[in-house]
């Protein structure tokens, strides 16, 4: 069932070609990585996993053969919320707002995820590409609460982690900015549930470091994978036209609902 699901998702996905550029998704009760390279061949830029996928070291232990491929091939991946396999979806209660899930159990994923990585997954592969959306729940701000509880110092400035903004606005994005630099911020929204207008996004950011982000973040064997994608709109709206709200360098969109 999951398998006919995702095929019909990435046949609708990637027939609407550019602007759009899309990210693979995986069963992933039975990790393959031979499902990295069909995703890859079909002109997926990189995989998406929910963040519960990596919340854990069993967790993490299970999806490793896909980070090792994905890894060894040159492509990102991107972390999203979600629960993984074998983890309850969560309840829904009539009685909780709208916004609980998205300001609990979405947040604490993300930070687990984070958390997982940084702490375990970077040792275990150095050369990942990671974007992980909504700022990763602000877990890098967490890191002197980490290291007063025992945990590891961990470098939060690392180079090949990438964090997008969606549902954040000007103060979440500055503290993270200042903390693990403004460098590696790209910009997303939770379009159609959250506007990012609301947060006076995207005309906060600073959008030669989200250009300079996403060249960075979006490349494969050295070459970058979105100019190949997405042909002239890449070039005409991205980089020579930076700092409008027509430009848009990476917007990670998802329907969180």
């Amino acid at each position: 069932q999951a398998l006919s699901l995702l095929d019909a998702y990435h046949d609708g996905a990637l027939s609407l070609g550019p602007p759009f550029a899309v990210w693979g998704a995986v069963p992933l009760d039975l990790p393959d990585p031979a499902d990295v390279d069909r995703l890859l061949d079909r002109g997926c830029i990189g995989l998406s996993l929910p963040a519960g996928a990596l919340a854990g070291i069993d967790a993490f232990s299970r999806v490793w053969p896909l980070l090792e491929r994905l890894e060894s091939c040159g492509a990102p991946l991107f972390v999203h919320p979600g629960p993984g396999d074998r983890q309850a979806t969560g309840e829904v209660s009539l009685s909780d707002p709208l916004w609980w899930p998205a300001l609990t159990r979405y947040v604490a994923q993300m930070q687990a995820a984070w958390l997982t990585f940084a702490g375990v997954g970077r040792c275990a592969h150095p050369r990942l590409r990671v974007v992980f959306a909504m700022l990763a729940g602000l877990a890098p701000l967490h890191a002197e609460r980490l290291r007063a509880r025992g945990g590891p110092r961990l470098c939060l400035a690392d180079p090949l982690l990438f964090y997008d903004t969606s549902s954040y606005g000007r103060s979440a994005v500055s503290m993270v900015a200042a903390t693990v630099g403004a460098g590696q911020l790209l910009y997303g929204s939770d379009r159609p549930v959250v506007e990012p207008g609301e947060l006076h996004m995207p005309a906060e950011l600073d959008w030669g470091p989200i250009a300079d982000a996403a060249r960075r973040a979006f490349v494969r064997g050295g070459a970058p994978v979105l100019p190949s994608v997405l042909g002239d709109w890449w070039r005409d709206e991205v980089f020579e036209g930076a700092g409008t709200l027509g430009s848009l360098p990476v917007e990670a969109e998802r329907d969180d609902r």
